[in-house]
């Protein structure tokens, strides 16, 4: 498992409105490059975020949809994108001192990604994840001015 951190310069409030708001999420998550639709109720557990991956003309539509959601604490997300595979990400959110102590953690679930060796496939991971944390941060950063 694939595990980032950082320390965002917003609250955790402010961290948690970006991550509730699905049509922000391929302004943050590196590879997504659209949203066609987000189900009412996200990031209500089984809410989905319909989305697209790649760059035109080789897009693949897919899906990521919440497995658990607690307000201002945790949001664990199944994510697609096949015909790579599927996988688990989470967000674990905690206070310090006003900011926001952000975890991100990933793993391939099945599909040819689990497939990858650990030791080869966590530094592309851990890459990707640290600029989609970047991304997420300037957004809640943002978010205070």
């Amino acid at each position: 498992m694939s595990e980032n951190e950082c320390l965002v310069r917003a609250s955790v409030a402010d961290v948690f409105a970006v991550l509730g708001d699905g049509w922000s999420y391929a302004a943050w998550v590196v590879g997504a490059s659209r949203i066609r639709d987000v189900d009412a109720g996200w990031p209500e557990a089984g809410r989905s975020i319909h989305h697209s991956v790649g760059a035109w003309p080789l897009l693949l539509n897919d899906t990521t949809t919440v497995q658990e959601y607690e307000p201002l604490r945790l949001l664990r997300l199944k994510v697609r994108a096949w015909p790579t595979g599927e996988g688990q990400v989470e967000f674990e959110a905690t206070d310090r001192a006003g900011q926001c102590h952000l975890v991100m953690r990933e793993k391939a679930l099945n599909g040819p990604a689990a497939l990858i060796p650990e030791a080869v496939a966590d530094p592309i991971l851990h890459a990707r994840n640290d600029e989609t944390l970047r991304r997420l941060a300037l957004l809640a950063e943002g978010r205070r001015h």
